[in-house]
């Protein structure tokens, strides 16, 4: 028990490395979820095509070759140097992005035609028929689908650790080695993982609600 609790200040600073990777990658792959949904959907043929290569390419490929091509291939050009953690966030962001483009897309599809042929009939421009309109109901019903992908990308944060970054896995694994206790510090590992995904969770439930009661 003393090695655990000897383990938690250092497992806990792993643990803010990987929030802060977490909620700026997140963001950023839902604002380009946001974007290659809405390219997807776009009338011009060239756009729909360069939105589902991107989505195929990322969905097609493991999350651990794309943050190697992007830490070690894009370092190896010597056009421009990124740093462990800069490459950690462009990577969880842009895997993130690719799925949360369709799940965006689908939810914009399951909205009923109707309601942006009555918005046009009032005058409503397109992009403000899907800010006023659909994105507000689409949001409503892919929320749960996007708290998913977001549990996803988290634990997926933990493989970041092979190119050095110093978050919960790094910590875990520098612990494990200098304790010669594997089993305590992993069990530690994985329930200070559990608890951080349990309350995400919870407050999506919240958020969720709050959403159905408007």
């Amino acid at each position: 028990m003393d090695i655990i609790v000897s383990a938690v200040p250092v497992l806990l600073k792993g643990l803010q490395v990987t929030l802060y990777i977490f909620l700026i990658a997140i963001l950023l792959g839902f604002i380009i979820g946001l974007v290659i949904a809405l390219l997807r959907l776009a009338p011009l043929k060239i756009l729909n095509w360069i939105a589902k290569a991107y989505v195929d390419a990322i969905r097609g490929t493991p999350f651990i070759v794309q943050l190697f091509f992007i830490y070690f291939g894009i370092n190896s050009l010597q056009v421009i140097s990124l740093n462990s953690t800069t490459a950690g966030i462009i990577t969880v962001a842009i895997n993130a992005g690719a799925y949360f483009a369709e799940i965006i897309r689908a939810g914009i599809q399951s909205i009923d035609k109707g309601q942006t042929e009555a918005a046009r009939s009032i005058g409503f421009t397109g992009a403000q028929t899907m800010r006023y309109i659909v994105l507000p109901q689409a949001f409503r019903r892919m929320l749960p689908t996007i708290t998913n992908q977001s549990i996803i990308s988290l634990k997926d944060t933990s493989l970041l650790s092979v190119i050095g970054i110093a978050d919960l896995t790094q910590q875990g694994q520098i612990q494990a080695s200098a304790t010669f206790e594997a089993f305590k510090i992993w069990l530690a590992v994985g329930v200070i993982y559990f608890i951080i995904i349990y309350l995400l969770t919870i407050l999506a439930n919240f958020v969720e609600r709050r959403f159905q009661l408007r």
